[in-house]
Formats: structure tokens, C-alpha cells, sequence
């Protein structure tokens, strides 16, 4: 492979580091300051942490990695995800083709470039994934080809943030959404969920951003911008299911806890929307109808059947103090929004859930539980961090009720297939009930396991989905064995089972709801990323754990464990790597999702090697998932990860000591293990 230009940083002049304008002279010499005063760099705090009063920091060089040098090369790299077909062009000074934009400025639009690249390989792409280089205004074409050279190894650097750039695209082009569709959608399963769909505009510089998000009722205006999409139609193009349920927790935190009525009457089915009507109706309520002012924005509520209309208001600003670590204290006057007028409650909502205040943190505070009462222990007198107070400052949320302050008596568990069947429960501490004793942990406390009922693994199964499939329908984490099992740790015997399982389950909900998703992961099958990987000349990295003797153990992970990644041809196999997803779509899924960051990470960290310039066609290969679950079955309760490359594939097995190789093949069904 042909060496690639090699240059000073500019960043820091090959001096491996940067001096940087300390934090605090973005305040100035003040110890309390407001964030709002924001202008050019001031004088430096005298009393600062960091910098001593001199007003800059030394930071080691993040664009060169500390070496001084960085290689001039840009790899575009477009694949079809279908049939693993590869094609590449790589960017480097003296290989340009600026052309003028119409304002003057030279410009190398790849975006032509990578159309050819999706022809070559038969994908279809988005137009916005070409990449595009704006060169120095010094650069003309009748400089000195040195110089010139020059000025555009410095335009590929300000773009090396990624210097291997993967577009994915397939042989078919994806079905677009249709907003209407996907706005009725969304509707049909607010009412399956007992949900909110919100549709809010709120003025964002010049214009308005749109979002489209669920919400349990009560929830209030979540504070900042809601998006960056500038009309209704865009910001339902771009918002799925998963993503408008999305940070459903965090905007319910504070929303009362209320018992839910299923079998309540029910709205009919949602009738055709007319998206542009919506939008207007919305627009037009960001006036003040009185006296014709702007207000800060409008939202539509869609509860029982119809859409409720509300203008947004500001309420009475809110003051927040904020340690730096500068040793400053910065103010912040922030704004908050609330509704103009509240829709009422819809049939479906209950009773009030009983709640207590938690013993472990303290309402608008940073104070949490200190790490000295772990294990029900009694506050440490002699403890270096809380001095006996059982309390310490802590920037993470509350373990003991996810920072919602409450510990309901009652928790609502919805599990959905997200297409038309849903399934509402409800758990409330101190109901009777027979819990077996099943094991005891090492500190002896009792394990208990409960019924059916509580067990949402049994639930799954009634919606025809595996248990291993049960996810958060907020950010999609998977399901704890002891909530999927019904098993339950009791802090001493003759603890309350229910109540403590109810506990678990609630921690962090919006208002006392568990909403958990009964589907498979949307995944493309294992042949395609190996194709991929491949016609990448990058190694696919599937590891597999077989627990399934550890089912009827409480104490520990059972069923299949997997990972798939995509690395570099060098880089080895670890220890620690141990897979955790619970089934291989779901490593699969994860893989697709990381996978332009895993190629960019894939390129060499030493700038004299260059990048490599992949380009293959179609080709076939055997699904190697039998052939894995037979070497993980064969060696249960050990981690076998394989490495698959074009040079073949290899076996490593994770001991005690290290990990071990066990074979080496050009095929995984040739493999002799010892």
C-alpha cells in the first residue's frame, strides 16, 4: 500500500499538547457568577482549582493522540448491508477535484463521488451521508503544487475526526414514512398504552421546533428545546415508537402515581389525521388570542380519542447554583414553561397510588444515601465522606427510587407487543401471598420466588414473544432475571415479598409505570455482518456464553449470552470481554447500530499506516450459528468468542489464566478443537 502524507499537527504544532484558555476565564475574577453574562474571555479567577490564577491549562493533544503528527488521508467507504459488496476512495493531497460553490469558496464535494461508490455495489443512499471538504480561502489552482498540497493536507485534517467514514446503504430503497400514517400510528397505540401523545412547537430562534413524544398524564413541559426539526411532517419522518417513548421516565418523574381502569370504556379507533391542519391549529395558538403577543409555544394532547389544545406559558423563573471545577458558583436563571390549560383526566385513570417519602435522598438536593449504609448497614460515625450523617453529595440518580423521591405502594406493569396486544397489571406491596424459599444469598439473606402473576417472563410467553426478548420500553434495557423470574431478595425473613418486588420494579418509573416491550430486536441476520466485515477486510468478533444450566439458579445469569462487533485485523482478544445481550438479534442489532463508529475506530492510531482502501464485490458465506451454539453448548459456562477475517477464523476460549487458543481454520466447520 502506497504511504500517505504525514504532517505536523496544527493543532499543536508537533508539540503533543495545547494551552487552552482556562475554564474560568469564561466568568472572570468572580467567585459567584451568571451564566448568561457570557462574552470574550476574561481576566482569570485568582482563587482558581485548575489553573492557579494564570488563566490557561495544558491539555494533552486530542486530534494527534498526543504523537504530533497526523496522517493526511479521508477513507469513504460505501457498503450495501444486503450483499456485503464494498467500494472505497480515499482522500489525500494532490487526489482533489475542488470545484467553486456559488458563494466562491473551493469545495470537493464527495457527494458525486459516493453516488458512483453506491452504483458500483448497487445500494440505494441517503443523500445526506456524502461528506463534503472546504479548502483554505488561500488555495487557488495555479499555486505551487507544494504549498498547495499543503493547504489541502490541512483541509483533510479539520475532517480526520473520522477519518474512515462508512456509508451503509441497501439494494432496495427504504419504505419513507408517511407522516399521516405514522401520526395515526402513534395515536392508536397512545390509546392501547393509556399514554399521552404530545405534539408540541416551541419558538426556537427564528422559527419553531417540533417534537412528538409520549407522556404519562401529569408529567410537566420538560424544560429546553424540544428538537431541531422545523415542521410537523419532519418530526414525524424522524420519530418512531422507540424513539417517542424515549426519556419517557425522566419527563414523568415528578407526574402523580394513579391506579389505571383497562377495561374502562374505550375511544374509538383513531380516524384519518390531518397532519396539515394539526400543524396550523398548533401554530396559531403560539399567539396570545388577548393580546396578540408571541408566547413561548402550544402543544396538542392526545387523550380519549381526540386531540386537546393548550398554549404554553412561561411560569416564574427558577434560580439554580452550580459548583464548577474551577471552585466557582455559577447562576443559571432558567424559565420554565407550563400549560395554559390541563385537559381532563380520561376515564381510564384511577385512584391515587399510596406513596412514603425515600429515606435515601432529600428533594431538590444532590444528597443520596451514603456508600456506608449499603446492605441496610446503620450509618458509619467514623465515615471519611457522610461523618456519620448517612448522607453524601452525589451527581448520580438515587438507587433507592431512581430519584422520583416516592416509594409507591402499588406499581402498573404494561407489557406490549407495540402492534395491538397489551397486557396491564397491578402489583401492590403488602398483598398475601405464597413465596417459596429458593435459595439464600452469601450474606444470608433469603430468596423467594413468586408467583406467576408477578413473573414477566410467564406474560411474555401469553403475548408469543421469548422472555429473553423483554426490554424497558424506555431506552430498550433489558429485563432483570429477577423481574422476568419473579425472584425477589428479602432484606430479613418475613420481609414483605410483594412489597419488595413492587419496590424494585418502580424504581425510577414515571408515575409508578413499568412499561416493558414483549419483541424480537429488529436485526439483520449474522451472514449479512459477516459479508460485511469481510468485504471490510475487518474482523467479526461473535462471542457466546451457554448459562442455560444456571436456570434454575436465582443467583446467576442464565440463558445464552452474545456479542458481535466489528474490529481491527490486530486487535486482540481480552479477558474482560464478556457478552451480556441476551439473544444474538440483539447483538446483532447492537453491532448495526455502532457500526460507522466501529469502522472509524478501525483506523490505524499510528499516522505512518495508512488507512486501508477497501473495495470487494458480493460473495457468499455459511451461517456459522449452529456451529457456535455447538461450541458454546460444548463448553458451557465459559466464553468462546471466534474471530472470522478473510484469512479464515480462530477459537479462543476464556480460562481462569488468560484466554487460550483452540483452533484455526479457514472455516469454522473445519475446526479440530482440543
Amino acid at each position: 500500500m502506497n504511504a500517505v502524507p504525514v504532517v505536523v499537527c496544527p493543532d499543536c504544532d508537533g508539540m503533543t499538547f495545547t494551552l487552552e484558555p482556562c475554564r474560568c476565564t469564561t466568568y472572570g475574577d468572580r467567585f459567584l457568577a451568571d451564566a448568561d453574562a457570557l462574552g470574550p474571555r476574561r481576566e482569570a479567577y485568582r482563587s482558581c482549582e485548575q489553573c492557579r490564577g494564570a488563566g490557561t491549562v495544558a491539555y494533552p493533544c486530542y486530534r494527534c493522540g498526543r504523537r504530533g503528527r497526523r496522517r493526511a488521508q479521508l477513507v469513504v467507504t460505501v457498503a450495501n448491508l444486503d450483499t456485503g459488496a464494498v467500494a472505497s476512495h480515499q482522500v489525500v493531497p494532490g487526489g482533489l477535484d475542488p470545484r467553486r460553490d456559488p458563494a466562491g469558496h473551493w469545495v470537493v464535494d464527495l457527494a458525486s463521488r459516493v453516488r458512483e461508490l453506491a452504483a458500483t455495489v448497487g445500494a440505494v443512499l441517503d443523500e445526506a451521508d456524502a461528506p463534503s471538504l472546504w479548502l483554505d480561502r488561500q488555495w487557488r489552482p495555479d499555486l505551487p503544487a507544494t504549498l498547495r498540497q499543503e493547504l489541502e493536507a490541512h483541509a483533510i485534517l479539520r475532517a480526520d475526526h473520522a477519518p474512515w467514514r462508512l456509508v451503509l446503504g441497501r439494494s432496495t430503497a427504504p419504505a419513507t414514512a408517511d407522516p399521516t400514517a405514522r401520526l395515526a400510528r402513534l395515536c392508536t397505540l397512545a390509546d392501547l398504552l393509556l399514554l399521552d401523545l404530545v405534539v408540541e412547537a416551541r419558538r426556537q430562534d427564528a422559527g419553531f421546533g417540533w417534537a412528538v413524544r409520549y407522556e404519562v398524564p401529569g408529567s410537566p413541559v420538560p424544560l429546553g428545546s424540544p428538537g431541531w426539526c422545523r415542521d410537523l411532517p419532519e418530526v414525524l419522518a424522524c420519530t418512531d415508537v422507540a424513539k417517542a417513548l424515549s426519556g419517557l421516565a425522566e419527563r414523568g418523574l415528578t407526574a402523580p402515581a394513579r391506579l389505571l381502569r383497562p377495561d374502562s370504556p374505550r375511544p374509538p379507533a383513531a380516524s384519518v389525521v390531518d397532519v396539515d391542519q394539526l400543524e396550523r391549529r398548533v401554530l396559531a395558538d403560539c399567539v396570545d388570542p388577548a393580546g396578540g403577543d408571541e408566547l413561548p409555544g402550544a402543544q396538542a394532547l392526545w387523550r380519549e380519542g381526540r386531540w386537546w389544545h393548550t398554549t404554553l406559558r412561561a411560569a416564574e423563573p427558577v434560580e439554580t447554583l452550580t459548583e464548577q471545577p474551577t471552585g466557582q458558583v455559577v447562576r443559571r436563571v432558567r424559565v420554565p414553561v407550563s400549560r395554559g390549560y390541563e385537559p381532563p383526566d380520561p376515564p381510564w385513570l384511577g385512584e391515587p397510588v399510596e406513596w412514603r417519602q425515600c429515606p435515601d435522598c432529600r428533594p431538590h438536593s444532590r444528597l443520596r444515601a451514603c456508600d456506608c449504609r449499603l446492605g441496610g448497614r446503620a450509618a458509619d460515625p467514623d465515615c471519611p465522606h457522610c461523618c456519620g450523617a448517612g448522607l453524601r453529595p452525589s451527581a448520580l440518580h438515587c438507587f433507592t427510587c431512581g430519584d422520583t423521591h416516592r416509594l409507591h405502594q402499588t406499581v402498573v406493569v404494561t407489557i406490549t407487543d407495540l402492534r395491538h396486544r397489551v397486557v396491564h397489571l397491578a402489583w401492590q406491596a403488602g398483598t398475601p401471598e405464597v413465596a417459596p424459599l429458593v435459595a439464600t444469598q452469601p450474606g444470608g439473606k433469603p430468596v423467594v420466588q413468586l408467583p406467576d402473576r408477578y413473573r414477566l417472563g410467564s406474560w411474555a410467553a401469553v403475548l408469543g414473544a421469548r422472555p429473553d426478548d423483554l426490554a424497558d420500553a424506555d431506552g430498550g434495557q433489558q429485563i432483570s432475571k429477577d423481574l422476568r423470574d419473579g425472584y425477589v431478595t428479602l432484606p430479613w425473613a418475613g420481609a414483605d415479598p410483594v412489597g419488595e418486588h413492587v419496590r424494585s420494579a418502580g424504581r425510577g418509573t414515571p408515575a409508578g409505570r413499568l412499561i416493558v416491550v414483549a419483541t424480537s430486536p429488529d436485526a439483520p441476520p449474522l451472514t449479512q455482518l459477516l459479508r460485511l466485515a469481510l468485504g471490510l477486510d475487518l474482523a467479526l468478533v461473535v462471542a457466546v456464553c451457554d448459562l442455560r444450566h444456571n436456570a434454575a439458579n436465582p443467583l446467576l445469569a442464565d440463558g445464552l449470552r452474545w456479542s458481535v462487533e466489528v474490529k481491527p485485523l490486530d486487535a486482540p482478544v481480552r479477558p474482560d470481554d464478556f457478552p451480556h445481550r441476551p439473544s444474538l438479534a440483539a447483538a446483532l442489532a447492537w453491532c448495526v447500530e455502532c457500526l460507522t463508529d466501529a469502522v472509524a475506530g478501525a483506523a490505524p492510531t499510528d499516522p505512518t499506516s495508512p488507512i486501508s482502501v477497501p473495495c470487494s464485490g458480493p460473495r457468499d458465506v455459511v451461517d456459522p450459528e449452529q456451529d457456535l451454539l455447538r461450541l458454546a453448548a460444548r463448553h458451557a459456562g465459559q466464553v468462546i468468542t471466534v474471530r472470522f477475517t478473510r484469512a479464515g477464523c480462530t477459537v479462543h476460549r476464556h480460562d481462569d489464566d488468560g484466554v487460550r487458543l483452540l483452533a484455526e481454520a479457514p472455516d469454522l466447520r473445519d475446526l479440530r478443537l482440543t
